[in-house]
């Protein structure tokens, strides 16, 4: 299968920080696949997937190449769609929900205000929002955080975009809400037929639905193929290592390393 996206020696390194963020990396993304990035706190899979979306910060220093089998690189917030890892950081504390998932759609699709609240509302049913016509009009903070995650994607998929990044979309949950929602992602896009890239710390969580796994470490890809080879037969030290312990990677290295 050809790939959507070939990453070919990517390196990014933050101003003020000399040691890259990445280094080297050379990974493809498939069309309808569903990638799972895995790697521990600061090991640059949140910078990868920002990368991938155009969203790394002013001062950023990025080399290498990505070419997009479309010709061009997707536009995000159109063509692409990105769940960030705190829906409470991302959502406007000051618009209803209704607004802010209806102003993707209005400005990337063309429509008009009562065409694009009438897509917000059937986006808040299809992602299981109860009662959406009254969540519509409510504000984030009076939502859950299983709730707000549901918006969250229901915004990043208004105006049906090919490409998907869920960045750590399930670390802030509980477990119960964290399995709802890696499932509901899996059956959206598995309808929709778009592509997801899955950024997470937890080896379980990718291992129930990804086709592929990349495991990051330091910045480097150590790592990559279909999930049953890499999780059942891991050719990496470090790969063996991470599945044998079961660490949980949310916790950077050197304070995880303090509390023990």
């Amino acid at each position: 299968m050809s790939a959507l996206c070939e990453i070919r020696g990517l390196s990014v390194t933050y101003q003020g920080h000399p040691v890259p963020a990445l280094t080297n990396v050379d990974i493809d993304i498939h069309p309808g696949e569903r990638l799972a990035i895995i790697g521990e706190s600061g090991s640059g899979k949140s910078t990868l997937a920002r990368t991938i979306a155009g969203l790394l910060p002013a001062g950023a220093r990025v080399r290498g190449e990505m070419r997009w089998s479309i010709g061009q690189a997707p536009l995000p917030g159109r063509d692409m769609g990105f769940v960030f890892q705190d829906p409470s950081a991302s959502l406007n504390p000051v618009l209803t929900i209704g607004e802010q998932v209806a102003e993707g759609a209005r400005r990337n699709l063309g429509l008009t205000w009562k065409a694009a609240h009438e897509r917000a509302l059937d986006m808040l049913e299809r992602v299981r929002i109860p009662d959406p016509a009254k969540v519509l009009k409510a504000f984030p903070h009076q939502l859950s955080g299983g709730q707000r995650q549901r918006v969250a994607i229901a915004a990043a998929l208004a105006t049906g975009p090919g490409i998907l990044i869920a960045d750590e979309a399930t670390s802030a949950l509980d477990m119960i809400v964290q399995a709802e929602i890696v499932s509901l992602l899996d059956e959206l896009v598995r309808e929709a037929g778009m592509t997801l890239v899955f950024i997470t710390h937890d080896v379980a969580l990718a291992s129930g639905f990804a086709d592929r796994v990349a495991i990051f470490r330091n910045g480097e890809l150590v790592e990559a193929g279909p999930v049953g080879a890499v999780l059942t037969a891991p050719e990496n030290g470090y790969t063996r290592t991470l599945l044998a312990s079961h660490r949980d990677l949310s916790t950077p290295p050197l304070i995880r390393e303090a509390a023990t």
